[in-house]
């Protein structure tokens, strides 16, 4: 019968008996070790190069020799085999309430706020657990390839079907200027404000840097490009330093809460900014987790962000909504 095109070149069980000829560099030794007759595995190997298309081994030699397809197939197969055996273990612990690893994407505005509980939260539910902060961007590419579980960022992956939405919170976005700066309230002052102090951005590597660029062209500000930071402690620190200003959001500046009493914040002028933070996972891998991860998160920005914001700058906290 022929192999159709979308058959895999391989089972487990000639993958077994392809590593057991590697490692005994013998088909007869091989088939005493699984128990089977020469025969068996000559037959197996064989099949097994056809389905492939490249031989794997140099029959020439003696101990047998790989060939570099052999070498390569040897490597993946030992990886393949190692995964397999895991399963049924793995299926035994999901049986009894726990996963065997959960890694998760969390947006740097959240770091502070959330890391600790939310570890410990999931070490509860699972052996393994891997929490990576950093750039939305990175995290959605890491969820669409399977390498996280879940991620908490700016997008929300609405054009990919099969995962399951949680909204976390909603805030504006502000002007951070340094403390003995006046007010913004019109965009001729922010204009001026420009010309005495130098733009610190948030990178076009980010959701943040590209939301808060797209902005300022609607507005018709052009501001020269200087400084730019791929996390909000920077941004804030260096507004601090004096000589600097920038847009950020309450959660950003809530990163770098040391820096807080050398700034003053006020609403951006012309039409307000906005982002949502929502947790994105594949739905029903993680059964309730993503949702209990995700009242998690509200509960700890409101019981501990947004009373924190609010008292190193009163009124910022109104900006951020837990939704």
């Amino acid at each position: 019968m022929a192999t159709r095109s979308d058959d895999l070149p391989f089972d487990l069980r000639s993958l077994l008996i392809f590593l057991a000829v590697c490692d005994a560099g013998a088909m007869a030794v091989a088939a005493r070790r699984l128990g089977l007759t020469q025969p068996a595995v000559s037959i197996a190997i064989g099949e097994l190069e056809t389905r492939i298309g490249a031989g794997l081994f140099d029959r020439a030699v003696r101990p047998l020799a790989l060939t570099p397809a052999g070498a390569l197939l040897r490597q993946r197969a030992s990886a393949l085999l190692s995964e397999a055996r895991q399963i049924a273990p793995v299926l035994r612990e999901v049986g009894r309430g726990r996963l065997p690893l959960v890694r998760i994407g969390l947006v740097d505005s959240l770091s502070r706020t959330v890391a600790a509980p939310l570890a410990r939260f999931l070490s509860g539910r699972a052996d393994e657990v891997s929490i990576f902060s950093g750039l939305t961007a990175a995290h959605a590419s890491a969820l669409v390839t399977r390498n996280l579980d879940v991620m908490i960022g700016v997008d929300d992956l609405g054009d990919i079907s099969g995962l399951e939405r949680w909204p976390i919170v909603a805030e504006t976005y502000v002007l951070v200027l340094p403390k003995d700066e006046a007010p913004v309230r019109t965009l001729a002052e922010l204009e001026a404000l420009a010309g005495r102090l130098k733009f610190v951005r948030f990178s076009a590597r980010s959701s943040t840097g590209g939301d808060i660029d797209r902005h300022l062209r609607r507005l018709g500000l052009e501001l020269p490009r200087g400084l730019e930071f791929d996390t909000p402690a920077g941004v804030t620190a260096m507004v601090a330093s004096g000589g600097h200003f920038a847009i950020t959001t309450p959660l950003c500046v809530l990163e770098a809460k040391e820096d807080i009493g050398k700034l003053a914040f006020a609403a951006t002028p012309g039409p307000q900014l906005r982002r949502q933070l929502t947790l994105v996972a594949y739905r029903h891998q993680l059964g309730r987790i993503p949702l209990e991860i995700a009242e998690l998160v509200r509960e700890r920005l409101t019981a501990e962000a947004l009373p924190a914001i609010e008292a190193a700058a009163p009124g910022l906290g109104a900006a951020v909504t837990v939704l």
